[in-house]
């Protein structure tokens, strides 16, 4: 007998086919037994009909494992599909003390049970839509012409700051950190490849409870060499649409269990609207925040943008003050050619970007204003010295 994945039920209507999978829930009504079955792929009805299956679904419990036989048919009136059971293979009956029921959980019961809430629906869903985005980012650019490179986890370089740095001793050696970013490796791979990214995890050494901080999470750097401040936003923004459209495609269902309204997603398009942090601190200041010119802005402001324009939104031409030494400057020396991506919705930002200090002397002055051992970052300013290029 063929094994399947529900995910291809629709391949195989008419056909005898073994699911193998866990019950999800289950239902009778008189001489008929319903069981939801999942399999990782989807979810699919076990219709049970046979007296003695039938004898054989009282005693499965919730989150138990098994293997059904039978004919897969599409429901009569729905877009779904369903199989009608002759067969039914406990590999595993779970005891009928599952933690996490039908009624409602508070995030600390979850977050202490993350190991069996993975199995809920919805977690189902934000799973499979992460992987497609994260399929999209690497669709994206690789077509793009950008190869994926490995940064270190184990670091000697603060990139994004030393008062939120994992701190531990290597061996006798001095000090490591754990990586904010890989950014600064990964620029020295453009020299090699051109274009170059990296996925994986960062860490930030903050102690807090909210969405916007968190102390593990994974990020994608990318660096291309010859690629000046306003193509960088262009890659920016025509990769998060991509992205967005693949979701649209590939994860209607994960949207519709997530309740997730599709409209907003759909308006995405390419151009975002560019504003600089000046004219950004002016509406802002009209909007009722006490935002200064010289200040980053806060969740409460970004929330506000977001409400503004309904839309990603670039936030371009911030003061030199308030981002990292690398970045490169205008004209007037008093603001980076940097952007923040800020997306609506309470989101705030999701990408940060900047066109990189390509001169060795300028490079080495910042490093010294910032105070950061010329020793650790030796090996960043050679970068300028042998082939600089804008990047």
């Amino acid at each position: 007998m063929a094994v399947i994945k529900i995910k291809d039920a629709s391949k195989n209507v008419g056909k005898e086919a073994t699911i193998q999978g866990w019950i999800f829930n289950k239902r009778s009504s008189g001489k008929i037994a319903f069981l939801q079955i999942r399999d990782g792929s989807g979810v699919i009805q076990g219709i049970v009909t046979d007296p003695e299956l039938l004898k054989e679904t009282e005693k499965i419990t919730l989150e138990s494992s098994l293997k059904i036989t039978g004919e897969i048919t599409k429901h009569p009136k729905k877009e779904e599909f369903e199989i009608q059971v002759s067969d039914i293979e406990i590999v595993q009956l779970a005891p009928d003390d599952y933690p996490i029921g039908k009624k409602e959980h508070g995030p600390e019961f979850l977050l202490n049970n993350r190991h069996l809430w993975l199995r809920s629906p919805r977690q189902w869903a934000i799973q499979r839509i992460r992987n497609t985005i994260i399929n999209g980012i690497y669709g994206f650019l690789n077509q793009e012409g950008f190869i994926k490179i490995d940064a270190p986890i184990l670091t000697p370089n603060a990139c994004e700051g030393t008062t939120t740095l994992f701190e531990m001793d290597y061996f006798d050696l001095g000090k490591a950190y754990l990586s904010q970013s890989g950014q600064l490796y990964i620029e020295a791979a453009i020299f090699s490849v051109g274009r170059c990214f990296d996925f994986g995890p960062v860490f930030r050494a903050e102690k807090s409870k909210t969405r916007r901080h968190l102390t593990e999470f994974w990020m994608m750097d990318a660096e291309a060499a010859f690629v000046e401040y306003e193509e960088n936003m262009e890659i920016q923004e025509n990769m998060i649409v991509y992205i967005i459209q693949k979701v649209l495609k590939e994860n209607k269902k994960e949207l519709e269990i997530l309740e997730r309204d599709t409209k907003a997603l759909e308006s995405v398009k390419a151009p975002f609207p560019r504003k600089t942090h000046k004219e950004i601190v002016k509406e802002l200041n009209e909007m009722g925040s006490d935002i200064k010119e010289t200040e980053d802005l806060g969740g409460d402001d970004e929330t506000l943008i977001g409400e503004k324009y309904n839309q990603p939104v670039f936030i371009t031409h911030w003061p030199k003050d308030l981002k990292a030494f690398y970045m490169k400057r205008d004209e007037t020396g008093n603001y980076v050619l940097g952007n923040d991506l800020i997306a609506p919705e309470g989101y705030g930002e999701i990408i940060g970007g900047s066109q990189r200090e390509d001169d060795y002397e300028t490079l080495l002055q910042r490093t010294k204003e910032h105070k950061l051992p010329l020793d650790s970052f030796q090996w960043y300013l050679d970068l300028r010295k042998y082939g600089s290029v804008p990047h």
